[in-house]
């Protein structure tokens, strides 16, 4: 038998506890529990292994006829991995190429997408251009319903006006309540659905408000129940905290299958979206865009926004070849070193500020170069996250640059990972990154002993490749050019 007491719930992780503590044992946040009236918890413990309150909606229906969910804990078959037959599903285009790519290709059929991102940034935007395009009866979807819990249907429609969007097909909603949505689906049955946002969506199950905890963790696993019965699409838009991660209970980005962050500031003109999670694609894949009158347009040439072009070179500016998802980038590394007259500062923009830490005590003791006393400012240009290794050696070359105060030639392109004993170890995908560089008109390039081109040296005649095993190798060899 349940009763029903006055229960805790953890702010970051979603765990039920019986009474108030100052830290989450399961997690470990502090200060993170808030109390939740009215839950029903077994009597014997409450905790996060506590029966779901919305168990009682496991058998609603939501196709036609005799198709229900069934969650009734009945034991399922048992089978041989080799006996299952395996079919490629044809993804469905959103019609922005650069949205399909980050997507991994396309939509997969009863795919749960969550994507997040500070306030203005283009979350609506792009979704309604993308619910707008799939909705057209030429697509391969050829039906999307909008669902926004933010905005009244007049606010939808100035934006599809502003933004130029065909209006004719696309089929639109305004709803909170999780289990009318479902029954709203089940009757339109679209091959898209698109909910803006989780925060706002509650269900009748949980006597509480929306954008609590439970109500995010109840609604969204309501809706991903419902796609992967029936094979529709779903797009969520879920908000950010003020440290930049999705706000609501972490097991929300466990649910979903792919979860995307909108990347750079508002007040650019470029936006950028990062796949942190995909199961149908590559992780850390990036989509890059431009912010428009007529909404978001993918850019052409995303190498070229990342790159400034000078009269002549300056010291302290390098460019690498990053490796961002599937294609490389190149990207402009700037750093200045200047004498400190206090505590010596660390900070990076776009980089790992400890990483950062970790490599100028490496070029201290194996490059010759010292940093001690010295502030040291590292930023990548355009505003995008640089999440992989390839970028030490760059990094260590834009520093080195500044404390010299000698500039390296613009026609120089960097890539490697800096160990600790000082190596330049190799990255993958050298020659694609070799190429790249190619294509934009640099003609020399340092990269790992182990990445220079061995088979294939025609292809790389218009390019000096300047290979280099240790950092104080590399350091003189860069100044030498």
């Amino acid at each position: 038998m349940a009763k029903a007491k006055t229960s805790f719930i953890c702010q970051n992780c979603g765990a039920h506890f019986g009474k108030w503590a100052g830290q989450c044992s399961d997690c470990g946040e502090w200060n993170s529990l808030v109390e939740a009236p009215n839950v029903s918890l077994p009597h014997h413990k409450a905790s996060s292994k506590s029966a779901s309150p919305a168990s009682h909606i496991a058998s609603m229906p939501v196709g036609n006829g005799s198709d229900r969910l069934n969650y009734s804990g009945s034991q399922s078959g048992v089978v041989t991995l080799g006996s299952i037959s395996v079919t490629f599903d044809t993804r469905l285009p959103t019609g922005i190429s650069e949205f399909d790519r980050v997507l991994g290709g396309g939509l997969v059929a009863g795919s749960v997408v969550l994507i997040g991102g500070d306030p203005g940034i283009g979350k609506s935007t792009i979704l309604l251009q993308t619910a707008a395009n799939m909705a057209h009866p030429e697509s391969l979807s050829g039906s999307a319903l909008y669902v926004t819990g933010e905005e009244s249907l007049s606010q939808v429609a100035m934006r599809a006006q502003r933004l130029g969007l065909s209006s004719d097909y696309l089929k639109v909603m305004t709803e909170t309540n999780v289990e009318t949505i479902c029954a709203a689906l089940t009757q339109e049955q679209p091959a898209v659905a698109i909910i803006d946002s989780i925060q706002t969506i509650y269900t009748d199950a949980i006597n509480s408000a929306p954008g609590g905890v439970s109500q995010i963790r109840e609604s969204a696993a309501m809706l991903t129940r419902y796609a992967k019965q029936t094979g529709t699409a779903l797009f969520l838009v879920g908000h950010v905290t003020k440290e930049g991660t999705l706000a609501g209970p972490r097991v929300l980005e466990h649910m979903v299958d792919t979860v995307l962050y909108f990347e750079g500031q508002s007040d650019s003109r470029f936006r950028m979206i990062r796949a942190v999670k995909n199961r149908f694609g590559a992780v850390n894949e990036l989509g890059i865009f431009g912010m428009t009158d007529t909404g978001l347009k993918e850019v052409a040439n995303p190498s070229a926004i990342f790159l400034s072009r000078y009269d002549k070179p300056i010291s302290g500016s390098v460019v690498m070849v990053s490796r961002e998802g599937t294609r490389p980038l190149l990207v402009e590394v700037q750093a200045l070193v200047d004498d400190s007259s206090g505590q010596p500062r660390r900070m990076a923009l776009g980089l790992d500020p400890q990483r950062l830490a970790m490599l100028l005590a490496v070029m201290h003791r194996h490059g010759g170069i010292h940093t001690s006393g010295q502030d040291v400012y590292v930023n990548v240009v355009g505003g995008v996250k640089v999440m992989e290794t390839g970028s030490d050696l760059a990094v260590l070359l834009a520093c080195a640059s500044s404390i010299k105060e000698k500039p390296l030639p613009s026609s120089l392109a960097v890539f490697g990972e800096v160990g600790l004993s000082g190596e330049i170890r190799p990255v993958p995908n050298g020659q694609e990154r070799l190429k790249e560089a190619m294509k934009h008109g640099f003609t020399h390039a340092i990269v790992p002993k182990a990445n220079a081109p061995k088979n294939q040296m025609a292809q790389f005649a218009g390019i000096n490749v300047i290979t280099a095993d240790r950092l104080d190798d590399a350091i003189d060899r860069a100044f030498e050019i």
